[in-house]
């Protein structure tokens, strides 16, 4: 039997063919405004009518099509994508079959979820668990992140950001231990999404503002470092319940983009007691019915 690894690149200038093709053939010439003409053999559009369309040679566009090694830029795929009509998730699949680098368009950070997003979170209890866009943005929260990471302080600010609560709280309620170690991970992490929206209002009046509340922040940014997401093992404080360790374990959403669920699982047994404290100190104190109740009337505290 061969077992001789399959190339790559081999593999790709096929599936290239076959794809492009099958574009080709359902768009039709009345739907980019060409007469159907004579003697067609196909209700799709010919190579010729692509490469006129999308502005390059035929030649150019056959060999593309073959899967010949030809250089690609992104402009031209993206003349090619269209006159193809292709949509965002086949626009991606052509440049990865072209090996072309695949840049995704800018979106504004997600600001709501939905009701089954909402209802995933809910079930990971007693586990915290938040989902939060690559600016730190509060979306969602479940029962026990809201046990973990309530502040006080926090309702004067008026503003659902991670960062904002841990960097502008007084360090003795901030709910985090070792700001120094922890914080510059998060700004760094930051840091990376920022890289797909620099020159955004929204993301450059948000790290603006917050510059100039946190000099801590300030200076951290200044420093430009980069961290993708990870998991982590935190210890964090509360008031009632002592320092508890967690790891912190990031999940992507589909159709969310820049979106991650972050849930927190105790590291230790005394982190797990530290939750089960917090959660019964709950139930005493905010029955369920009370609870949902006051949920219907007032935004969800920031952590």
């Amino acid at each position: 039997m061969n077992t001789k690894p399959v190339n790559r690149t081999q593999r790709r200038r096929p599936e290239l063919t076959a794809f492009l093709r099958s574009r080709r053939a359902r768009v039709t010439p009345a739907d980019v405004g060409m007469p159907p003409g004579l003697r067609r053999r196909t209700p799709g559009l010919r190579r010729e009518e692509v490469a006129q369309l999308s502005g390059v040679g035929v030649t150019w566009y056959t060999w593309l099509e073959q899967g010949r090694p030809i250089n690609a830029s992104p402009q031209v795929l993206d003349a090619v994508a269209r006159t193809l009509r292709l949509d965002q998730t086949e626009r991606e699949h052509l440049y990865h079959l072209a090996e072309v680098p695949y840049e995704p368009d800018p979106q504004l950070p997600a600001q709501t979820v939905d009701e089954e997003i909402q209802g995933i979170i809910d079930t990971l209890d007693p586990r915290p668990a938040a989902v939060y866009n690559s600016r730190y943005d509060i979306l969602a929260t479940n029962p026990p992140f809201r046990d973990l990471f309530f502040v006080p302080q926090t309702l004067d600010i008026g503003i659902p950001n991670v960062l904002w609560t841990l960097f502008t709280v007084p360090e003795p309620s901030c709910p985090v231990v070792f700001r120094d170690s922890e914080l510059p991970l998060m700004v760094a992490t930051l840091r990376s999404s920022y890289g797909r929206h620099v020159g955004e209002p929204a993301w450059e009046e948000f790290i603006r503002r917050l510059s100039a509340a946190s000099p801590y922040f300030a200076e951290l940014w200044a420093g430009g470092n980069v961290l993708p997401p990870g998991p982590r093992v935190k210890t964090f404080r509360h008031e009632a319940a002592g320092e508890m360790r967690m790891t912190s374990v990031s999940l992507s959403v589909d159709g969310m983009a820049e979106c991650r669920i972050v849930a927190y699982t105790p590291a230790d047994e005394e982190a797990r007691q530290a939750l089960a404290l917090l959660r019964d100190r709950r139930e005493r104190l905010w029955p369920p019915t009370h609870a949902q109740a006051v949920a219907g009337t007032r935004k969800i505290p920031l952590p």
